[in-house]
């Protein structure tokens, strides 16, 4: 089955760094797209940022030049590195990938806290 696991949240000050990770089971590792989002409170689930196969990525305007989204196929995880943090960026970070097999699955989520 399907397991999606993140790790690495925590509180953080303004301009700091953080790096989740999300390992998978139970996906093709080496062909699926892997992507996160993140949930702040009160306000909707949105995109941050995802990577394919082939290493293509794409970030929200939001986090583009602040955060780097990679994958390593040999230890099956995907990362994503968070630089200059800010408040805003105060949220749930959920993995997910993205219709495998015609279903979308997401992880339980690892909380950040940026202080201010």
């Amino acid at each position: 089955q399907v397991q999606l696991v993140e790790s690495g949240g925590g509180l953080v000050q303004t301009g700091g760094s953080l790096r989740l990770s999300c390992a998978a089971r139970g996906i093709n590792f080496s062909i699926n797209t892997i992507g996160w989002h993140r949930q702040a409170p009160g306000k909707q689930r949105e995109f941050v940022a995802n990577i394919s196969s082939g290493g293509n990525t794409n970030y929200a305007d939001a986090v583009k030049d602040r955060f780097t989204i990679s994958r390593d196929n040999v230890k099956r995880t995907v990362f994503l590195q968070m630089n200059s943090l800010k408040p805003e960026d105060t949220a749930v970070y959920y993995c997910n990938v993205p219709n495998w097999r015609s279903r979308d699955y997401w992880g339980r989520g690892t909380l950040v806290t940026v202080s201010s």
